[in-house]
């Protein structure tokens, strides 16, 4: 298991705080603000918005929190109008591509904090376009395994259109060129999964090993802290460590 997915597995073990959650809540608000400014609030004439909703299902956020953020966007609110897309490339150890989505108001501010978190964890800021030829985009889907059979998923997903499906641990993840993401999408609801996560990602072309505990500790603290960070909504990176080493890294 690797990479983004190694990373998606670890993450979906882990029981978000309530500090978690609020910090949550404020980064798929900017989500939406974002998506409804710039093709309005219905969600049945804006895809972008529908994503951003699909994503306050995930974490849970209270209808209130997404239609004060849909009001907030379309009616060019002071707030939701400042927040520019920015994507963030850099280096972390053992030469690991890392790549972080943000929503900003203000990029000299984010940059800033964004490289002091890069070279406190061993690593560095990269230029624009310095790593993003390592990755591609992909639909991607987490359905837990519960009782769901491995062959009903994985069938119901390659028939969708899905390019890639597997069991890892405790989910299936599943992955599809982005044209057929709302395809395999419906297919999966309509067959009665359950969407533990829905969305467009950046997934590595190849993969870097990393054998090294420490190394490896410093790769996970460092896209620990990236995400932490209240401007970032998305971390990308091509590492791949093995099973055992990151089993110890995670249990500290």
């Amino acid at each position: 298991m690797s990479g983004h997915s190694h990373w998606a597995t670890i993450k979906h073990k882990k029981q978000a705080s309530d500090a978690k959650k609020g910090k949550m809540f404020s980064k798929v608000a900017k989500l939406i603000m974002l998506a409804a400014r710039e093709g309005g609030a219905d969600p049945a004439n804006n895809i972008k918005l529908q994503y951003a909703m699909d994503k306050a299902r995930e974490v849970n956020m209270p209808r209130d929190n997404v239609d004060r953020a849909i009001k907030k966007g379309a009616g060019g609110d002071q707030e939701g109008s400042k927040l520019e897309d920015v994507m963030y490339e850099g280096f972390g150890k053992a030469g690991v591509a890392v790549m972080a989505e943000a929503l900003t108001d203000n990029r000299n501010r984010t940059v800033s904090e964004i490289r002091k978190v890069f070279e406190t964890k061993g690593g560095r800021l990269g230029e624009v376009n310095s790593v993003r030829r390592m990755f591609e985009r992909k639909g991607f889907f987490v359905i837990p395994k519960g009782s769901n059979q491995e062959d009903a998923v994985l069938t119901a997903a390659l028939e969708a259109g899905a390019s890639d499906a597997e069991l890892a641990g405790d989910i299936f993840e599943i992955t599809c060129d982005p044209k057929d993401f709302d395809a395999v999408k419906k297919v999966l609801k309509a067959k009665g999964f359950e969407l533990k996560t829905g969305e467009i990602v950046y997934q590595p072309v190849n993969y870097v090993p990393v054998n090294d505990k420490e190394d490896g500790r410093k790769l996970v603290e460092l896209v620990e802290a990236l995400e932490d960070h209240d401007d970032v909504q998305n971390v990308y990176a091509n590492f791949d460590i093995p099973d055992n080493i990151m089993a110890e890294i995670v249990k500290g």
